[in-house]
C-alpha cells in the first residue's frame, strides 16, 4: 500500500480508508474512535462541507499526516495546536508546519525565535517540521480540518474532530512510558486533564501567536525544558 501522505484522493473518506489500509496506521488503528465510526464520520462532514463548496485543508491524503509521521509506539513529545493554518496552501497535517515559499506563518516565525533563544542556534529557513515528527514529535492540531480563509480559523472545531484528538491524547498518555506535552495557549491546556503527569511532563504556556506569544510563550523554553527531562528519564533528546 502507498503511503497515504503522498497519494491523490478526492475524499477524506477515502483519505481515511488508504491510511488504514497502509502500514503507517499500525499502531493507531486500534483506537475506538477508529473502528466505532467517529473518525468516519467526522470525515463525512468535512466531505459535506467540500460538497457544499468550501475549502478545506489540508488536502485529504495530508489530514492524517501527523498520526502517519508519528506512530503511537515512538511518541515522545507531543506539540499541540488548535486547528490546521486556515491560510491557502500553507496547512500539510502537522502542526505549525508549513511547506511553501516565504514568509513563513507568523506562529512559526515565534517557535523558531523561541527555539534560537533556547538552544542558542539560527533559525530554519524551511518551515517543514516533518524532522522533527519523525523523530517521535507528534504535531497535533484538535481538529484536523479547516475551512481555508483569513476568516475561518476554527471553523471544523465542531465537526467531530474533538473526540478523535482527545482519544489519541489519552492514548499516548496511557500507553507511552515518558513522554513531553507542550500545551500552547489556553485551547490546548484544557486537555491538560487526559494527560497522567504522574508519568509525563507538561509545559503550558501561551500560545506562539503574535497576538499572544509576548504572554509567556517567549522565555518558556519549552526545548531545552523538552530534552532535559527526556534525558533524565533515559530517552534520547529530539534534534530541534
Amino acid at each position: 500500500m502507498d503511503d497515504p501522505t503522498t497519494m491523490t484522493l478526492t475524499t477524506y473518506r477515502a483519505a481515511l480508508d488508504a491510511f488504514l489500509a497502509s502500514p503507517a496506521s499500525a499502531s493507531w488503528h486500534d483506537l475506538s474512535v477508529f473502528r466505532d465510526g467517529t473518525v468516519a464520520r467526522a470525515c463525512a462532514a468535512v466531505d459535506a462541507e467540500h460538497g457544499a463548496g468550501h475549502v478545506v485543508a489540508p488536502v485529504p491524503e495530508r489530514f492524517l499526516a501527523a498520526l502517519a509521521l508519528t506512530p503511537l509506539d515512538q511518541a515522545r513529545v507531543v506539540i499541540l495546536g488548535q486547528d490546521p493554518y486556515p491560510t491557502p496552501g500553507h496547512a500539510n497535517g502537522l502542526a505549525f508546519s508549513y511547506v511553501g515559499p516565504p514568509p513563513l506563518p507568523r506562529s512559526l516565525v515565534n517557535i523558531y525565535k523561541e527555539r534560537a533563544e533556547d538552544l542558542q542556534c539560527a533559525a530554519p529557513v524551511s518551515g517543514d517540521l516533518s524532522a522533527w515528527a519523525k523523530q517521535g514529535v507528534l504535531l497535533l492540531n484538535t481538529a484536523l480540518t479547516v475551512r481555508e480563509g483569513a476568516t475561518q480559523a476554527g471553523s471544523h472545531l465542531k465537526l467531530g474532530w474533538r473526540a478523535v484528538t482527545d482519544a489519541i491524547l489519552a492514548a499516548v498518555s496511557q500507553q507511552r512510558p515518558h513522554v513531553v506535552f507542550m500545551l500552547w495557549g489556553l485551547p490546548a491546556q484544557a486537555k491538560r486533564a487526559l494527560i497522567d503527569e504522574g508519568r509525563h511532563l507538561v509545559i503550558a504556556s501561551a500560545h506562539p501567536s503574535p497576538l499572544s506569544a509576548q504572554r509567556g510563550f517567549f522565555g518558556s523554553r519549552p526545548f531545552s525544558q523538552a530534552n532535559d527531562w527526556l534525558k533524565a528519564k533515559g530517552e534520547e533528546p529530539v534534534a530541534w
